[in-house]
């Protein structure tokens, strides 16, 4: 059995949901939509980001093992405080993955349980390490931190699992091709003010809304998870409204895409248009 297959299998243990869907639910509550989910979840980064912190506490713990097989004893003062580090650092990288955690579903969520278990177990045999560094076992240190070092890295395939196969925190809207033409997608007089409607333009699905003059025009699939937008809520006036997604609350600006609220972090592709002979015509901006 390889890999793959085994956390394929760890997606369809439903007896994961006891413990899966409880966290979730406390996870949601504890950050709602707003600055702090905006924060976790990378809205101002521009992409997810806990990947992005979760090489403090890799490095550390791994730069804290490598010293101790090789380093000898005048490298233990730096394996304890890398270690040390390490610890520290696990508090917002998993802060950041459970809030992107709490948005999936299903095998997803189930196989997200097991990841943050096993990365929980690895930073636990981190943690008794520092004890044993403490009290002078350099033996006993540096057995738990590679017996940590193990477990995190089941952890960490499971992670990768969830990014590059379930496409948790991937751009949805990577793989639509923009349009490079000027393509005409809807009568002018069949867009009334202020009402959003779906046009497709060749595989592409566009969100389009008329306030006066202007065509306000972004992809229909958010970037976050790809739900509908046609189907979510708008708010505000002008240049100034608003679309949430149905799916996960991500807000996004129609004017230009731009990502209001989280937890999405990439902004919806946006579109020029015209008017020509009748017809509503769109290219990619």
């Amino acid at each position: 059995m390889t890999l793959d297959e085994i956390a394929d299998r760890i997606g369809k243990v439903e007896a994961l949901d006891s413990v899966a869907e409880p966290v979730g639910t406390a996870v949601k509550r504890l950050v709602p939509r707003g600055p702090a989910k905006d924060a976790l979840s990378g809205t101002w980064l521009g992409h997810q980001l806990h990947p992005l912190l979760t090489d403090i506490p890799i490095g550390s713990f791994t730069s804290a093992s490598i010293l101790d097989l090789i380093g000898g004893r005048r490298a233990q003062p730096a394996a304890n405080i890398l270690a040390a580090i390490g610890i520290v650092s696990t508090a917002p990288t998993a802060a950041a993955g459970l809030a992107d955690w709490s948005d999936t579903h299903g095998p997803t969520r189930r196989i997200g349980v097991v990841h943050a278990a096993a990365n929980l177990i690895g930073v636990g045999c981190y943690a008794a390490s520092v004890v044993a560094r403490r009290r002078g076992n350099r033996v006993s240190a540096a057995g738990l931190g590679l017996l940590g070092m193990g477990v995190m890295s089941l952890g960490g395939y499971l992670g990768g699992h969830l990014t590059f196969v379930r496409g948790v925190g991937v751009n949805h809207t990577l793989l639509e091709d923009p349009i490079s033409e000027w393509t005409a997608a809807i009568g002018d007089s069949k867009l009334e003010e202020g009402t959003p409607q779906r046009v497709d333009v060749g595989d592409v699905a566009i969100l389009v809304r008329r306030r006066g003059d202007v065509i306000d025009s972004v992809s229909n699939r958010c970037t976050h998870a790809g739900g509908p937008l046609i189907e979510g809520t708008f708010e505000g006036t002008g240049a100034n409204v608003c679309v949430t997604c149905p799916w996960h609350q991500s807000v996004f600006r129609l004017r230009d895409g731009a990502v209001v609220h989280g937890p999405a972090s990439v902004a919806q592709p946006s579109y020029e248009s015209r008017v020509r002979d009748g017809a509503i015509e769109f290219h990619s901006r």
